[in-house]
């Protein structure tokens, strides 16, 4: 065991970015990130290392950033779109608004449950989507709107910038008559915008 190793202690308070070793030393778990494979801390909490399995987490302190976690439901708005995937900038957390900037990724496999052949046939720049991050690998949140209610819950005309409505042929502006589509959450169009 190396004598960087045996400094190592648990309960040291750390806060994001901060160094906590490396993959080759231990296994990263929760509150942590990987980079260059450097294990860093995600939060700001205590550091808790577990030499019987090879682990190193952050606890979290109560009152701490909110910060996107696997399985928590988000609030974005695309930033680009691809053919298979598109960036969406967060805003906020279940219903609590974040300060930072997280930046999703939503991949045309975690979208619905059907083959979708583009992106572009679910969201595009400048809508407003809710998903649920489903991994948080290498501190990239990799999203996806496969429930029926997750998914774009405003869209704006690519033509005119109107927002569009849910029409039974697809998503229409009242503005210019544009037919689009989107893969659309059950509530579309009912809740708050920015």
């Amino acid at each position: 065991m190396s004598s960087k190793s045996s400094e190592q202690k648990s309960g040291q308070l750390v806060v994001p970015g901060e160094r906590l070793g490396v993959i080759e030393e231990f296994i990263p778990d929760a509150g942590t990130y990987v980079k260059d494979g450097v294990i860093y801390s995600k939060v700001i909490g205590h550091k808790l290392i577990d030499l019987v399995h090879k682990r190193v987490s952050v606890y979290q302190l109560a009152h701490a950033a909110k910060v996107p976690t696997t399985g928590s439901t988000v609030l974005g708005q695309v930033s680009s779109a691809q053919t298979e995937t598109a960036g969406v900038r967060i805003f906020e957390i279940g219903n609590e608004e974040i300060s930072g900037v997280f930046t999703g990724i939503l991949h045309v496999s975690d979208v619905q449950m059907r083959y979708v052949d583009s992106m572009f046939d679910i969201c595009k720049p400048g809508d407003i989507i809710r998903a649920k991050v489903i991994s948080e690998m290498n501190r990239t949140y990799h999203l996806s709107t496969k429930d029926k209610n997750l998914g774009v819950v405003y869209a704006f005309c690519s033509n005119c910038g109107n927002i569009l409505e849910s029409k039974r042929q697809g998503m229409h502006c009242p503005k210019c008559g544009r037919v689009e589509r989107r893969k659309i959450a059950a509530d579309y169009g009912k809740g708050w915008i920015g």
